[in-house]
């Protein structure tokens, strides 16, 4: 039997940063030779859960299904990194406790960024057309979005660099005792 993996689980508003810091953070832990596996919003939705929308209702199975994938893969050993927006603070706790029921460990990092921010890095012109209304149920627009109150780590993507933030959650991987010190 494989010792546990553990997942770091990336939560912030659609354009933070979350996947950007999935990608570099997925590198780092390869240069280690830990078995690593990406779960990303926009791709999960696209196969996984395309059958889902936008509502309260879908957006909590959504994680739901992400977070059985998740246990999963922690238990056979993988190192797992989620990005998504899961913006209820219910979701991502249950999330942990599904997690930890399989002795892996549980790593929330808050992707920080204000909505302004957000939509100014935004390629694909979402926030604009939430902002006209064109888009209901956007988060951080005209749906809520939970901050942590309590995540092991906040990634400030307004004032840190890609490098800084992905050094950050490093440092806390290894003090933890999570990944080795390379």
């Amino acid at each position: 039997m494989n010792d546990p993996g553990f997942v770091v689980w990336f939560t912030g508003l659609s354009g933070s940063g979350k996947t950007t810091l999935g990608v570099v953070l997925e590198k780092e832990l390869l240069k280690r030779n830990l078995r690593v596996q990406r779960l990303d919003g926009d791709i999960v939705r696209k196969s996984l859960t395309k059958d889902l929308g936008f509502s309260e209702e879908d957006r909590k199975k959504n994680i739901e299904r992400i977070t059985f994938v998740t246990r999963l893969l922690a238990k056979h050993g993988v190192a797992t990194l989620v990005s998504f927006i899961s913006p209820y603070i219910s979701v991502r706790d249950n999330a942990r406790k599904e997690v930890n029921e399989e002795s892996a460990k549980f790593v929330e990092v808050f992707v920080k960024a204000s909505v302004e921010e957000c939509a100014r890095r935004d390629v694909k012109g979402l926030y604009e057309k939430a902002f006209a209304g064109e888009i209901k149920n956007f988060t951080g627009v005209s749906h809520p979005y939970e901050e942590p109150p309590k995540s092991e780590l906040v990634c400030d993507t307004e004032n840190e660099t890609v490098e800084e933030s992905v050094l950050i959650i490093l440092e806390y991987l290894e003090k933890e005792k999570i990944i080795p010190k390379s």
